[in-house]
């Protein structure tokens, strides 16, 4: 059984926490006893899992933008966390397309300015930045790609998380290292590439399970953009507990620090095809309802059609293994949405335990 009790009133910030992924961080690390910040903009849906969770009376969350680095020092000021997670950014790829200076600006200097805080800030024990799987220099190749491979992503998006990357780890040699002797003062810095990312309650665009949601509650097939591309899908705790044990192990020995892919195993490798054909199989089953897709290649821009990470050293440092296949976290998924659809009375009531079991599911290993 995994433990969280090392968070217990433990002073966490938590950068980008209204986003989805944010959300399940959060959830956890209440489940946990943690005294959380968060520092992030209003969510980034108009209907988003953190509002739906009332996670804003349960929390200290703070409004805010990374961009504004005054404020941003302010709040890590007061604040004064031990460990800290980065999580914000601009993380779509077509929208990095039509706003790329905001996508560098928010995933860039966004992370200068984190890390500056976390400099600045005597509190601080651990720190984390959280990347993506496609910080990689992606050749399409068939085996997964190791920490030590070149970053250099194609998109907007991802070159701006490649290059979080780079800054995270010229802070690392700049700024840190040096000074463990001359201020008596350790840092644990790492970062965490994931892979793509499902569970309940996303409702971003331009991702394919919100995308199956939709279709299903309007009633209209799903439509796949790409139904061959290849991508690593893991549910939302996979990388929430992989970055909790992260901070956790780095906190307690600063030799665990460094960097990290978080992703599935090999046969957790979808097409997307396969992926929605997955949900259609399970939703049915569920629900007993029919729901079809169908393909409908737009023509949009350069995605990858390929990419695996390989989870080797998270593995054999940690011991670590994912918990749930893909099969796994789409019932999950859709436990989640037939609650969030089916409550009528006390609709965040149901959502919360709905999630509060599907964490313990996790921590048990069920």
């Amino acid at each position: 059984m995994m433990d969280l009790s090392f968070y217990k009133d433990k002073k966490i910030l938590i950068t980008g926490h209204t986003g989805f992924k944010g959300s399940w961080m959060c959830m956890a690390l209440l489940h946990a006893g943690a005294k959380i910040t968060g520092y992030a903009l209003e969510a980034p849906t108009e209907l988003s899992l953190f509002e739906l969770c009332k996670l804003k009376e349960k929390m200290n969350s703070i409004s805010g933008d990374i961009r504004n680095f005054e404020h941003l020092k302010q709040v890590f000021e007061e604040v004064q966390p031990e460990i800290v997670i980065h999580m914000a950014a601009q993380p779509i790829v077509r929208e990095s397309y039509k706003e790329p200076v905001y996508t560098y600006d928010v995933n860039v200097m966004g992370t200068v300015h984190v890390l500056e805080c976390v400099r600045q800030t005597k509190s601080v024990v651990s720190f984390l930045n959280v990347t993506t799987d496609k910080v990689y220099k992606n050749l399409e190749r068939q085996q997964g790609y190791r920490e030590d491979e070149e970053l250099n992503g194609y998109d907007p998006y991802s070159n701006s998380k490649s290059c979080s990357e780079l800054v995270t780890s010229s802070y690392v040699n700049s700024f840190f290292e040096p000074q463990i002797e001359k201020e008596g003062r350790k840092i644990a810095i790492s970062t965490a590439r994931a892979g793509n990312v499902i569970g309940g309650g996303d409702f971003a665009t331009d991702r394919i399970i919100p995308d199956c949601i939709r279709a299903v509650e309007k009633g209209e097939d799903i439509v796949v953009r790409n139904p061959l591309s290849t991508r690593p899908y893991q549910h939302v705790l996979e990388p929430v507990m992989a970055y909790l044990m992260i901070c956790q192990k780095q906190y307690e020995d600063i030799s665990f620090a460094g960097n990290y892919n978080v992703g599935p195993d090999d046969e957790d490798c979808y097409t997307t095809g396969e992926l929605v054909t997955l949900f259609c199989d399970i939703w049915k089953e569920k629900t007993g309802k029919t729901v079809s897709w169908t393909n409908r290649y737009d023509g949009g821009p350069h995605e990858a059609n390929f990419l695996k990470l390989d989870c080797t050293k998270l593995k054999k440092i940690f011991n670590w293994r994912p918990r749930w296949n893909v099969k796994d976290a789409m019932g999950k998924i859709v436990e989640w949405e037939m609650a969030y659809q089916n409550s009528t009375i006390d609709q965040t009531g149901e959502i919360l335990r709905v999630m509060n079991k599907q964490i313990d599911d996790y921590l048990r290993n069920k």
